[in-house]
C-alpha cells in the first residue's frame, strides 16, 4: 500500500501562504489521480482540489483562485500553494489518491496541521 506523509503546514497569519507537500511512497505514484483534502473541528473531511496523473486539475468552490495543486510525478511529490488563506482555511490538511469514492478509504497519513490566525 502506498504511504503518504504530509508536510509544510503551520500558523499564518490571515492573508498568508503556505506551501504544503505530500511524499508517497512506492512507484505507483504517478498512475493514480491525487488530492489534497482538509478537515475542520466539528466537520466532516473535504475535498479541496484533483490532479490526474497528466496534470489535469479541479478545485472546490471555496479555494478556486487561491489554491494550486501540482504534482512531480518524477519525485513522488504532490504539493498544494496555499495563498490569501483565511481562518475558515484553519484544519488538518491531508493528502490521498481521488476516485469519486474517497470518503470510503480506510488509509488516511497523519496529516499537517495548518491554523490561520492573527
Amino acid at each position: 500500500q502506498v504511504q503518504l506523509v504530509e508536510s509544510g503546514g503551520g500558523l499564518v497569519q490571515p492573508g498568508g501562504s503556505l506551501r504544503l507537500s505530500c511524499e508517497a511512497s512506492g512507484n505507483t505514484f504517478n498512475i493514480y489521480a491525487m488530492a489534497w483534502y482538509r478537515q475542520a473541528p466539528g466537520k466532516e473531511r473535504e475535498w479541496l482540489a484533483r490532479i490526474t496523473n497528466n496534470g489535469n486539475t479541479n478545485y472546490a468552490d471555496s479555494v478556486k483562485g487561491r489554491f494550486t495543486i501540482s504534482r512531480d510525478n518524477a519525485k513522488n511529490t504532490m504539493y498544494l500553494q496555499m495563498n490569501s488563506l483565511k481562518p475558515e482555511d484553519t484544519a488538518v490538511y491531508y493528502c490521498n489518491r481521488w476516485t469519486p469514492d474517497w470518503r470510503r478509504y480506510d488509509y488516511w497519513g497523519q496529516g499537517t496541521q495548518v491554523t490561520v490566525s492573527s
